[in-house]
């Protein structure tokens, strides 16, 4: 199946160390992802599964390797990317499970936005 590309907000990245669930460590880098309708209703065709959260479609995509990641201009990107930042992924579908659906293998990131972190109050 050849790559595709889709654009969201970031809510999670796990992209400099894998992810941990339960305790135990999954051996996978990933980014969950908001996506807007449009894009959100082309993958559920597809067969992948879309979260809601809070109104908004959400979906993780992940890698057993370590991502390539790229800033706007093409230049390297490292760390972890902000919450809230733009980005697009390229990603390739994977086969379909009867009970979770089409995987979504994150191949790819280029931060299109960067988010500012928030600065905490002298007073907080």
């Amino acid at each position: 199946m050849p790559s595709q590309v889709i654009e969201g907000i970031v809510n999670f990245s796990n992209i400099t160390t894998t992810d941990v669930f339960n305790g135990q460590d999954t051996g996978q880098y990933s980014m969950t992802i908001t996506l807007d309708e449009e894009d959100a209703s082309t993958l559920a065709a597809s067969g992948v599964k879309i979260k809601d959260y809070q109104g908004s479609k959400q979906r993780k995509f992940k890698s057993k390797f370590n991502i390539r990641t790229i800033d706007a201009e093409g230049n390297p990107y490292t760390g972890e990317v902000p919450y809230n930042s733009k980005v697009r992924l390229k990603f390739k579908l994977g086969d379909a499970h009867p009970v979770h659906g089409v995987s979504t293998y994150l191949e790819a990131i280029k931060v299109l936005e960067e988010a500012e972190l928030a600065a905490f109050d002298d007073d907080f």
